[in-house]
């Protein structure tokens, strides 16, 4: 990370577009959830010694996989395959390999949708990150989307070098750029795989309050272990599983941006709802 930063934190490389089903949500903001649902869950935010952002949905706008199909020419294939996965009808990585061999992509066809369709920051995300690395708290992105797309977004978001903090997926390629399939060594190419990525963090550097934000079930899978606090966010998509199931549910990274400002005390709690 940068020279702010107390420690360099890396992601450990080692040798999950989420099958829920999710309601697009019409309006980007119509109700931030400022207060968490216990004052527990505003302590562990406030003493997170790391944080993980889902990047799909959460911290860009689009799915990049739903992207780069439509680049491919095969956007409603791949769209429609999508939505039978989200239904849960298959284990993750059977989701992922169907999907990219009905895609192929090529080496050129991921330069031509970073050219054209590059991925799009949802508003305030990089607020945020720039308030925690403030707070010398690293933060990764972790994701069962590709590092070629996520690793730009990395960088847009001055987490440096880009490749130590991001667990995503890795795709091949032959030599003449053609698609030769992807990493399935990657913890995120499976089911279970951002639960293993987070425990390999806390194993590497001794992390002992990991929170996770995300929009998907992959992201809700990492409570309670190894996440000491998951919140989850509706800013794009909301995910009635995700909603009841998160510690903290809010559709703007407005509250989590002030909940850091502000002394615990000052922060009203909301209960959860019946």
């Amino acid at each position: 990370m940068e020279g702010d930063d107390r420690k360099s934190y890396a992601a450990p490389h080692c040798t999950a577009s989420d099958p829920t089903h999710a309601h697009p949500n019409p309006n980007p903001n119509p109700n931030p959830n400022p207060n968490p649902r216990n004052a527990r869950a505003l302590e562990l935010w406030r003493t997170a010694d790391c944080v993980c952002l889902d990047v799909d949905s959460t911290v860009c706008l689009e799915e990049g996989i739903d992207v780069l199909a439509d680049v491919c020419g095969v956007g409603p294939q791949v769209a429609s395959f999508t939505a039978t996965a989200m239904d849960g009808h298959m284990p993750f990585h059977e989701a992922l390999r169907a999907r990219l061999s009905i895609m192929r992509p090529s080496l050129q066809r991921v330069h031509d949708m970073l050219r054209d369709r590059s991925p799009t920051l949802s508003p305030l995300v990089a607020e945020l990150v720039d308030r925690l690395r403030a707070r010398h708290v690293p933060v990764f992105l972790v994701s069962g989307g590709f590092r070629q797309l996520i690793e730009p977004v990395a960088t847009e978001l001055r987490l440096l070098p880009a490749c130590r903090h991001v667990f995503a997926n890795t795709l091949l390629f032959n030599e003449d750029g053609s698609y030769r399939g992807f990493d399935e060594s990657e913890p995120t190419s499976r089911a279970g795989g951002k639960p293993e990525a987070l425990r390999r963090l806390a194993c590497t550097f001794g992390f002992r309050r990991i929170v996770m934000i995300g929009d998907g079930a992959t992201d809700l899978e990492t409570r309670p272990d190894p996440a000491c606090l998951f919140i989850g966010y509706g800013g794009v998509a909301r995910r009635p599983k995700v909603e009841q199931g998160a510690d903290w549910f809010v559709t703007s990274f407005r509250p989590l941006i002030d909940a850091l400002e502000y002394d615990c005390n000052d922060v009203a709690v909301n209960p959860p709802e019946e």
